[in-house]
């Protein structure tokens, strides 16, 4: 196999349309703007086929494209057959910690580690988990998706997660920062509010951010939600695209270094900040080191082609940072060999272990987040 095209990763992370790439999105995905592929179900239909098509995209370029994916277990799992688990909802795993403590840090720990070390497997490097948001109940985005109501258990169960996550030798990415749960609107179909202080986000939400688990932890993901009697900004935006939030509270004050990473561009929620050009210049502009855009190939397209950003060096560095950087272990060179690790045998099975979640949520507006369908686009001519 020939070496991939030398060339830094770029700010922009895209998807691809289906379960191998195509002549248009090899050449796209050698943007020099390019960082990054993120994965939806249905660019999966087995064990073979992902590992041929993280392969095809890693052989690309050199440093190789990240390769993320949001798989947190529960309703929000992009891979579920054939070389992978179902993983819990982290409500089950909150559900657990109600009845014994170390019971649920032990599933905790374990669900991560099978997560990680089934996605490295197949040649993953980042999934965009655990959710930090506190569960209040109401939000329809997030719903069974968050740990618990109190954010010291969701700081010690997540703790755990990412401790089981980083033994297969993967990151953790954080999300929602400052916190999700509070608003009842669902950010990929809305601009959420959330009309309480900053006190109130800072001892609450923002709690688990500033356990010692927000050192531990290799990225974060902001909110699409505005948070007017917080932010002090004249005009305050949703927290992805607030310098206040990014560079004040979670650089400055808690002194994040880790990557900061946008949700969806293309959500709801980010169409106040105008086209995908003035998204992504304003992420950008506020701190944000690289920026989704899913499920629209013409927005991708267009960003590549109209935005021209200043390479910065901390940014890049960020992101070679957050890549596993050691040789893969033996245990992690394939599913076949995943399955005769007696410690990946082990969790798989307390995984299988943890009682299912019955307890009724909030109406999902996005029941299938990230399922939806994206068309293969094609230059003209």
């Amino acid at each position: 196999m020939n070496p991939g095209t030398k060339r830094p990763r770029g700010p922009v992370m895209i998807d691809v349309a289906g379960t191998a790439l195509t002549d248009e999105e090899r050449e796209r995905l050698l943007d020099p703007l390019v960082g990054g592929v993120i994965l939806f179900a249905r660019n999966f239909t087995g064990s073979d086929q992902l590992r041929a098509l993280t392969a095809d995209i890693r052989a690309l370029r050199d440093p190789a494209l990240i390769i993320a994916v949001d798989h947190e277990g529960g309703r929000v799992q992009r891979f579920r057959t054939d070389g992978f688990t179902r993983l819990p909802s982290m409500r089950s795993l909150g559900l657990l910690w109600e009845h014994d403590h170390l019971a649920a840090l032990d599933a905790a720990r374990a669900s991560g580690f099978v997560l990680a070390a089934e996605l490295r497997a197949h040649g993953v490097d980042l999934s965009f988990a655990p959710v930090l948001d506190l569960d209040y109940g109401c939000c329809r985005a997030i719903g069974n998706r968050a740990f618990h109501r109190d954010p010291q258990a969701v700081a010690a169960l997540a703790q755990a997660l990412v401790a089981g996550m980083a033994e297969a030798g993967m990151g953790a990415v954080g999300k929602h920062f400052p916190g999700h749960g509070f608003v009842e609107a669902d950010s990929h179909h809305d601009v959420p509010v959330d009309a309480r202080d900053f006190d109130t986000l800072w001892n609450e939400d923002i709690a688990p951010y500033r356990h010692r688990l927000g050192r531990q932890l290799a990225g974060v993901m902001p909110a699409h939600v505005i948070y007017p009697h917080a932010d002090p900004s004249p005009e305050p935006q949703p927290a992805g695209f607030s310098p206040f939030w990014l560079k004040d509270v979670l650089r400055e004050r808690l002194g994040f270094q880790g990557v900061i990473f946008s949700d969806d561009l293309n959500m709801e929620g980010a169409r106040v900040a105008g086209d995908i050009v003035g998204r992504a210049k304003a992420a950008y502009a506020a701190g944000c080191d690289m920026l989704l855009v899913c499920n629209r190939p013409d927005l991708a397209a267009e960003l590549l082609d109209r935005w021209a950003p200043v390479p910065d060096p901390d940014n890049l560095a960020r992101l070679a940072a957050i890549v596993p950087t050691a040789a893969q272990p033996a245990w992690l060179a394939d599913p076949f060999a995943l399955e005769l690790h007696a410690p990946y045998v082990h969790a798989r099975d307390r995984v299988a272990a943890i009682p299912e979640d019955s307890s009724t949520a909030p109406t999902m507006t996005a029941a299938t987040i990230g399922e939806q369908r994206t068309e293969i686009l094609h230059k003209p001519g």
